[in-house]
C-alpha cells in the first residue's frame, strides 16, 4: 500500500521563484514566460506542430537502426514505426548518460514523460502520443556522470577515458558492477536489478549503448522511445542551423533579447555566446576558437556539437514534437529560447515541469508523525524543525514574543515624548540593543530545553539526514537502487500512478512493506 499527500511546491523550500511563478501562471513582466499548460493548450501545440515540416521516415529509419541492437518491446517498436504517421507526435525529455540511471529525478522525469503521452493519448485519441528519451551522449562531464550515491556510499567508475560519455568503452566496468553488487546487498529485488545492470553494461560497446539497453529495459513496456542525437543523418538536417550560428552569429540577438525579457523577474539560467556551438574532436569538445569555413560544416556536420542553448532548437528540428519535460533549471534556458524559436519558424514545445518526490518508508513517516510534525515541516531547515518541536512539547511558555511586543510598546511611549530627532535615534538604538538581549536569551531557554528532549531532537536531526542526504532533495542525490532493493518493481510502478505532470503539486509517498 502507498500513502499520498502532496504540497504546494512553495511548501518545500527547494524551487526557484520562476518555477513557483510558472506553476502559479503569475502575471508580471515575464508572464509570458510563466504559463503553465493545461490539457486543452495542447490543441494548439498539435496544430502547430502538424504545419511543421518534419523528415518522419529518415527519422524512423535512424531510431530502427539506432536501436536495432537492443529487444525492443512491441509498444516501443510500435510507436517508432507510428512516428512516420503525420498525426503522431512526440513528448520528449532527456538527460547526461548518468550510471545506473543516475539520481531519482531522472526516472521522474522519463515517468512524468510517459504519464504526460498517456493523458494526450485519452484526450486527443485521434491522434497518437510517442514518449521519447534523449541521450546527451555528446557531453564530456564525465566527473558529473561517473558515480552514483548509494546507502551513504559512492559507487564511482573510474577511467581515464576522454571525449563524449557516449563512445566510452565499457571493458573495464565489471568493476564497479561488484561495488554496487558488495554496497548493495543480496535479496530477490536486489538480484533482479543487478541481473538488469549486468545485462546491460556488461553487454554493450559503450555507455550510449548500456544507456539504450538499460532504459527500454526499465520503460519499454511503457512505450519509451530512445534516441542519440550524435547522429550524422541528423546533423545534417541541422546544418543551415550550424551555418546560422558559427559563420552569421544568427541566433545571439534573438536569445539575448528573449533573456532580457525573462530576467526582469528572474535569474537567466545561460548567457548566449556568439557561437553556440562546440568543435569535437576524438577526446576534447571545445569552444570555437578558430574561423570556420562554410565548406567543413557542409561536410563534416558532425564535428559541431550543440551547447546547451541551441540542443533544444536541434531537438525541435527533428523531432515532431509538442512538449519538453524537464526540471526548473532545463524549463529556465528553454525560456530563453522563445524568440529564436520564433525567428526560425519552429513551433516552441509547451514546457512541463516534471513531477518531484519525496520517497518514505512507514516507519519514516510514523515517526514524523509522532513527533508532531505534519509532512510539509519537514522540509523547513533543521535548525527550524528543532525549534519548532521545542516549543511544541515545551511545558514552560519559552518564547519570547510577548515580551518583546511589550518593550516595543514601552519604547514607543518614550519615544513619543520627544520630537528630538537625535534623541529619538538615541532610543531606537537602546530597544535594539534591548530586543537582541532578549533574544539571546531566548536562544538560551531554547537550548536548555532542547537538552530536555535531548532523544527526540536526535531523532529529527536523523530523519531530516536521511530525507534530505547532503542538505538536498532526496530525488537529486539518491539512486533508484536504494528503492528496488526495497520495493523491487512496485516502486516505478507506484510513482507512475501517483505522478500527473499536469498536477503542479510535490508529491510524498509513503510505501507501506
Amino acid at each position: 500500500m502507498i500513502d499520498v499527500q502532496k504540497i504546494l511546491y512553495s511548501k518545500t523550500n527547494s524551487f526557484s521563484k520562476f518555477i513557483i511563478d510558472y506553476l502559479e501562471s503569475k502575471d508580471n513582466n515575464s508572464s509570458e514566460y510563466t504559463s503553465l499548460p493545461n490539457i486543452e493548450d495542447f490543441e494548439k501545440q498539435i496544430s502547430e506542430k502538424k504545419n511543421h515540416s518534419i523528415n518522419r521516415n529518415l527519422l524512423v529509419d535512424i531510431l530502427l537502426k539506432q536501436n536495432k541492437g537492443i529487444t525492443l518491446s512491441k509498444k516501443s517498436n510500435s510507436n517508432i514505426q507510428s512516428l512516420r504517421l503525420k498525426n503522431t507526435f512526440s513528448v520528449t525529455t532527456g538527460h547526461q548518460l548518468s550510471l545506473f540511471t543516475g539520481p531519482l529525478y531522472v526516472i521522474y522525469k522519463i515517468i512524468s514523460t510517459i504519464n504526460l503521452c498517456d493523458q494526450l493519448n485519452n484526450k486527443y485519441s485521434e491522434n497518437k502520443f510517442v514518449p521519447i528519451y534523449w541521450m546527451a551522449t555528446e557531453d564530456h562531464d564525465f566527473n558529473e556522470i561517473n558515480h552514483i550515491n548509494l546507502f551513504g556510499e559512492k559507487i564511482e567508475w573510474n577511467s581515464n577515458q576522454s571525449g563524449a560519455v557516449g563512445k566510452m568503452q565499457l571493458d573495464d566496468f565489471n568493476k564497479v558492477i561488484l561495488e554496487l553488487k558488495k554496497a548493495l546487498g543480496s535479496n530477490t529485488n536486489s538480484d533482479k536489478l543487478i541481473e538488469i545492470f549486468e545485462s546491460s553494461y556488461l553487454r554493450s560497446k559503450n555507455l550510449a549503448d548500456a544507456t539504450r539497453t538499460l532504459f527500454q529495459e526499465i520503460f519499454g513496456k511503457y512505450g519509451l522511445v530512445i534516441i542519440d542525437g550524435d547522429c550524422k543523418d541528423l546533423q545534417r538536417i541541422f546544418i543551415p542551423f550550424i551555418k546560422n550560428d558559427i559563420l552569421y552569429n544568427g541566433f545571439v540577438d534573438a536569445i539575448k533579447k528573449s533573456s532580457s525579457i525573462f530576467s526582469k523577474d528572474y535569474k537567466q539560467q545561460v548567457f548566449v555566446r556568439d557561437s553556440n556551438f562546440f568543435k569535437l574532436s576524438k577526446s576534447k569538445r571545445e569552444l570555437i576558437t578558430e574561423e570556420i569555413s562554410e565548406l567543413e560544416i557542409d561536410d563534416f556536420p558532425y564535428t559541431f556539437s550543440p551547447n546547451v542553448l541551441l540542443r533544444p532548437l536541434y531537438q525541435e528540428v527533428v523531432l515532431p514534437n509538442i512538449a519538453y519535460v524537464g526540471g526548473g533549471a532545463e524549463l529556465s534556458y528553454w525560456m530563453q529560447l522563445k524568440l529564436a524559436f520564433k525567428q526560425e519558424k519552429i513551433p516552441f514545445p509547451a514546457l512541463v515541469l516534471r513531477n518531484s518526490a519525496l520517497i518514505l518508508s512507514q516507519k519514516q513517516s510514523l515517526k514524523i508523525l509522532k513527533l508532531g510534525f505534519k509532512f510539509s515541516d519537514i522540509f523547513l531547515p533543521l535548525d527550524d524543525l528543532k525549534k519548532q518541536y521545542v516549543f511544541s512539547v515545551s511545558e514552560k511558555v519559552i518564547s519570547l514574543d510577548k515580551e518583546i511586543e511589550d518593550i516595543s510598546l514601552i519604547y514607543k511611549r518614550i519615544e513619543s515624548k520627544t520630537d528630538d530627532q537625535s534623541m529619538q535615534n538615541s532610543i531606537q538604538a537602546m530597544l535594539q540593543k534591548q530586543l537582541s538581549l532578549i533574544k539571546s536569551l531566548q536562544q538560551k531557554l531554547i537550548r536548555l530545553e532542547k537538552k530536555n528532549h535531548e532523544i527526540s531532537i536526535n531523532q529529527i536531526t536523523n530523519i531530516k539526514n536521511s530525507l534530505f542526504p547532503n542538505n538536498t532533495l532526496q530525488e537529486r542525490y539518491n539512486n533508484l537502487s536504494e528503492y528496488y532493493f526495497k520495493y523491487g518493481d512496485n516502486f516505478i510502478e507506484s510513482i507512475k500512478s501517483n505522478f500527473d505532470p499536469l498536477n503542479p503539486n510535490f508529491v510524498i509517498l509513503t510505501f507501506k512493506k
